[in-house]
């Protein structure tokens, strides 16, 4: 049975909260993401701009990810001509996310050392955006695919789910460095933060001028889509960040006129797929040319894996001995 937000004690930090506005019935999905946000985006060392995008896109795949249920994997994937070229992020059931991005490091260091600060647009790039969808067993694997135009991540997944999936979604999502105190798993020091929401409507569509078909353009109150987007247009960065704003308290600000269901709370943790007999595997299908060219002065092959950025250490002659068997 749902409760009234008011009753429940929720998680500060890694979990998307499932609910839905009492009187308009619109679904949402806030998420909070604390040390497993930190643990994703430190592990890739990249600049500040290429790290807060991953943050972003990490949320993105959380929010996204919420309505898988047992099963099946959710991912959201950028690939743009911007400095930070390729965005990824996905959600596996229940609730595990992983993510990547590749970024031109040299450049934005020139930047940053001349002083500059480039643009967002130019950051992020034009390209396309891409949602995939694996419902787990047998089901077959979709794909859904947009233009992207160096816009807000958050705007590009909103236009995604009213252009391909006809849903009227508004989404936010934000990622910034917090000084934290030390603690039993970590020292003192900035500490990457993530936080979004994301608001759908599921009993309507809308018309060309962004109100649900039907509703009256001169009475707000007679569209509950919009009634309750303009009060979700309100919420605020440091408000999706901040470890000291409890869930309950964003809810409460955003939807006291609306009043809140909390419908179900999915904690989320980091995982990876990478193991050192997936990657013997994979080397063991290269030519002896392409295991020299891979091989360091020692004759050792060293592979990073993407996600978690664990590497592992292959002796060449091994894997020529793997491949002849």
């Amino acid at each position: 049975m749902a409760a009234p937000v008011t009753h429940l004690n929720l998680p500060v930090d890694d979990c998307v909260i499932t609910f839905r506005t009492d009187v308009s019935g619109v679904k949402g999905r806030l998420v909070r993401l604390g040390p497993i946000s930190h643990a994703i985006i430190a592990a890739h060392a990249l600049p500040t701009e290429a790290a807060a995008f991953l943050g972003e896109i990490i949320v993105l795949a959380a929010l996204a990810g919420s309505v898988l249920q047992d099963t099946g994997n959710i991912a959201v994937q950028t690939k743009t001509d911007g400095l930070v070229s390729v965005l990824y992020a996905d959600c596996e059931a229940p609730g595990r996310l992983r993510g990547y991005a590749r970024a031109d490091t040299g450049s934005l260091q020139a930047l940053s050392d001349a002083g500059e600060t480039p643009a967002r647009t130019r950051l992020i790039g034009q390209g396309h955006l891409a949602l995939t969808f694996e419902a787990g067993g047998d089901s077959e694997r979709y794909q859904g695919v947009i233009a992207f135009d160096g816009g807000t991540l958050a705007d590009g997944a909103a236009r995604y789910f009213e252009q391909r999936e006809a849903l009227p979604t508004f989404v936010r999502a934000a990622a910034a460095q917090h000084y934290a105190a030390a603690s039993a798993a970590s020292a003192a020091g900035p500490q990457w933060r993530c936080g979004g929401i994301m608001i759908q409507y599921p009993d309507g569509r809308l018309d060309g001028s962004g109100h649900l078909d039907g509703a009256s353009d001169d009475d707000p109150q007679d569209d509950p889509w919009q009634r309750v987007r303009v009060l979700t247009e309100t919420v605020e960065d440091h408000e999706l960040l901040d470890p000291n704003l409890t869930a309950e308290q964003l809810l409460l600000r955003l939807y006291h006129e609306e009043g809140v269901i909390i419908e179900r709370v999915t904690p989320l943790v980091t995982y990876c797929k990478c193991s050192r007999e997936k990657i013997t595997n994979v080397l063991a299908t290269f030519n002896d040319d392409d295991i020299r060219d891979m091989s360091d002065d020692n004759g050792q092959i060293t592979v990073t894996c993407e996600f978690c950025a664990k590497s592992y250490a292959f002796a060449a002659e091994s894997v020529a001995k793997r491949q002849a068997e």
